[in-house]
């Protein structure tokens, strides 16, 4: 393996380790812009805190615009010099550009799916009738804006697939507009619901949906508060003025409030939650003229949802005693928890649920590996699915007259296959491979356990080139999330394959917080416990510097919106683990993210500074804004964010980066990149993905001493 150089490391008390290799690279010059300090402070529980960035919350103002535009200047200025940064971006765009085609759903005489064929924007919905049947457009999201920027939120079509109804998202809002086309002619009717959020569309026959919104908030509608999320019926070819309010309650405030239909057609379900985890259920039965609205869970310390209602009993996910979740059935006329009956009783494994065929297939995360079984309506086990490997397998998923399903199977090395699965033998066929710039055969990936501060067994997952060199010289990312119980299973990027082939390793560990074994590993990386997280990430960092797979001159951390948060306080609480930093999309102000927009229903991971002085001191010690040690080196650090970002708003960025450009000493750039007709990641498109990408490998291999490519 080719050597590789490894940058100069200087703090304010001169050179370190004289043993290192000088940087090949010319050092960049970098002149911040002056960020404006003001005289604002808050007062929590008797203490005062300054908060002297303040004004960089109003998103509209002139003074935060041009802070913008100064910071993107500088930070662009410094990429631009980065002399391979055009050669990563080629690279990218030439392995990026294959044709990804979704697995097909069918509604009515058609089969619908998706195709992007190589580097459009935004992927192309088209239909056809039958396999063999000629395809044509049925809605190309790409020609609802000059620059790509405008995507298809969620889509609904009729049962009888005569109607559908999507919404579009501006720019990464999570604010959309919904719109109804008649499907056979693709005509537009003029219905149309503005300003809906964090909604789906669920159909009531062919008579009209449900959707969720807020009211208008006070103030910046990318900023500004929202806490009464409300359900709505809207009755087509009415006025969205006219829509019908169904739930949902000033007095009474749930945050987010959803809704589906079962697919017999006959019952309304609502989940009702105050925060991310756990939530109220309710049932309607809508093939009556009037109908109540009746209660399933009058609480919401436990997470519910109906998967499905057949022959007068409701089958129900839940957690309700069982961290690592169980399916319940109960009839109609029993509706409450002390009813239910076990179907697939909680196992040692993680469980999540769906339907197909009239069958029930529950993926279960075994050290976070799918393994999926096919069970009857009764709780009888008919078989454990064969998968094509070891990875993460998804999918499973068909109405309930359907004999075949599909589903995905990836892993970190293996690029996302679609497969065809008779649901009555159990056979599967291969549906289709994209055929890409990769050779499997040429990298490995595996799983270790590493152990954290406190004495917990931690998994990783560790991807390289076969042959590695364990010589610590070794370009790595260290990608983490570890909160609100979300699951990171192997997954195939594209955009990770360049940084394979240059002799990268991808490190990625399923940390507390995350939902990889149920409730209990998900509690125990939230609020007083949140240090566990951190404390696990570090961990990780420094078992890959053990073995050989890298060192502190050549780790980057990487993470986005949590996992922004994670990197803010690892960063800050270690500033010697690693090299390089990319805090994206972050949580980074702690004593004030429940301000903001439904950032209040992050609570239960996080608890809030105003809830008690204990929570109070405890996210002040590790909120990354409030920990910044002036004269301090930091690492070399490419903060991302997007200023239509309305759900992690930008201010948490752009307060954190003028505090770190503020604090920081040394030759180690600190910059921040504020994309621009952008929201939190969903929607981007595909040119804006390959751009930042191609950024953030050129920014961590510059600061790392590391050519592109590393020959």
């Amino acid at each position: 393996m080719p050597t590789k150089k490894i940058l100069i490391m200087f703090l304010a008390g001169g050179l370190l380790a004289s043993c290192k290799q000088e940087n090949k690279f010319p050092k960049i010059e970098v002149n911040y812009p002056e960020t404006n300090k003001i005289d604002h402070t808050d007062s929590y529980w008797g203490e005062t805190i300054t908060d002297p960035y303040r004004w960089l919350e109003d998103d509209y103002s002139k003074e935060t615009k041009s802070w913008v535009e100064a910071q993107n200047e500088v930070t662009f200025g410094y990429l631009d010099q980065i002399p391979f940064r055009e050669a990563i971006r080629n690279r990218l765009e030439e392995v990026w550009n294959y044709e990804k085609i979704s697995a097909p759903t069918t509604y009515g005489e058609y089969q619908y799916y998706y195709r992007n064929d190589g580097l459009q924007n935004q992927s192309v919905l088209y239909r056809k009738k039958g396999p063999e049947a000629p395809e044509e457009i049925f809605l190309d999201p790409n020609k609802l804006s000059a620059d790509g920027t405008t995507s298809l939120g969620g889509t609904a079509f009729t049962k009888d697939g005569k109607l559908f109804a999507y919404s579009v998202s501006v720019a990464g809002s999570d604010w959309r507009d919904i719109y109804v086309m008649e499907t056979e002619s693709k005509t537009l009717l003029t219905d149309k619901i503005v300003d809906a959020k964090f909604t789906g569309i669920a159909w009531k026959g062919n008579e009209g949906f449900y959707y969720s919104t807020y009211d208008k908030p006070d103030g910046s509608k990318l900023s500004a508060f929202t806490n009464n999320h409300k359900l709505y019926y809207h009755q087509l070819g009415t006025d969205q003025s006219q829509d019908i309010l169904v739930f949902g309650d000033d007095n009474n405030p749930r945050r987010y409030v959803g809704a589906s239909v079962t697919e017999d057609g006959k019952y309304l379900v609502i989940t009702a939650a105050n925060s991310t985890t756990g939530n109220e259920l309710y049932i309607q039965d809508i093939s009556r003229t009037i109908s109540p609205i009746a209660q399933i869970v009058n609480n919401m310390e436990n997470t519910h949802y109906v998967v499905d209602h057949t022959d007068g009993e409701l089958f129900i996910f839940t957690n309700l005693n069982a961290p690592n979740n169980r399916i319940v059935k109960t009839t109609i006329s029993s509706l409450y928890p002390e009813n239910w009956v076990d179907v697939i009783p909680e196992t040692e494994n993680v469980l999540d649920i769906s339907t197909g065929g009239g069958k029930l297939f529950a993926s279960y995360l075994k050290d976070a590996i799918t393994e999926v079984k096919q069970y009857d309506y009764s709780g009888k086990l008919e078989r454990t699915v064969e998968l094509p490997g070891v990875g993460t397998a998804g999918g499973f998923s068909a109405k309930k007259d359907e004999t075949d399903l599909y589903f995905t199977f990836t892993s970190y090395i293996t690029p996302g296959s679609i497969y065809k699965y008779d649901i009555a033998s159990g056979e599967s066929d291969l549906y289709y491979s994209p055929k890409i710039q990769f050779d499997p055969s040429q990298y490995e990936s595996k799983q270790v356990f590493y152990t954290s501060k406190d004495g917990t067994k931690v998994p990783m997952i560790i991807t390289h080139k076969k042959g590695l060199e364990m010589n610590g010289k070794n370009p790595t990312i260290l990608f983490g999330y570890g909160g609100f119980g979300v699951s990171l299973t192997p997954y195939f990027s594209i955009a990770n394959t360049v940084w394979l082939e240059n002799g990268g390793v991808y490190a990625v560990p399923n940390l507390r917080g995350g939902g990889e074994y149920g409730e209990n590993w998900h509690l125990a990386g939230t609020k007083q416990k949140k240090q566990n997280v951190f404390d696990d990430f570090i961990a990780a960092g420094e078992y890959l510097i053990k073995e050989g797979y890298t060192s502190s001159d050549f780790l980057a951390l990487s993470g986005g919106s949590n996992g922004g948060l994670l990197v803010g306080a690892v960063m800050t609480q270690r500033p010697d683990l690693a090299k390089v930093a990319f805090p994206a999309v972050g949580v980074l102000d702690m004593l004030r993210y429940h301000k903001f927009t439904a950032g209040a229903g992050w609570a239960y991971d996080y608890g809030t500074a105003d809830e008690s002085e204990d929570m109070y001191r405890y996210l002040k010690g590790y909120s990354p804004l409030h920990n910044f040690k002036k004269g301090t080196s930091y690492p070399a650090t490419l903060v991302t964010t997007a200023d239509h970002d309305d759900r992690v708003v930008p201010a948490h960025s752009f307060k954190f980066a003028a505090a770190l450009q503020e604090a920081h000493v040394g030759d180690n750039p600190v910059l921040i990149r504020i994309e621009t007709n952008a929201g939190h990641g969903a929607g981007k498109p595909t040119a804006m993905q390959i751009a930042e990408i191609a950024d953030t490998f050129a920014f961590g291999w510059y600061n790392m001493g590391v050519s592109f490519p590393n020959n």
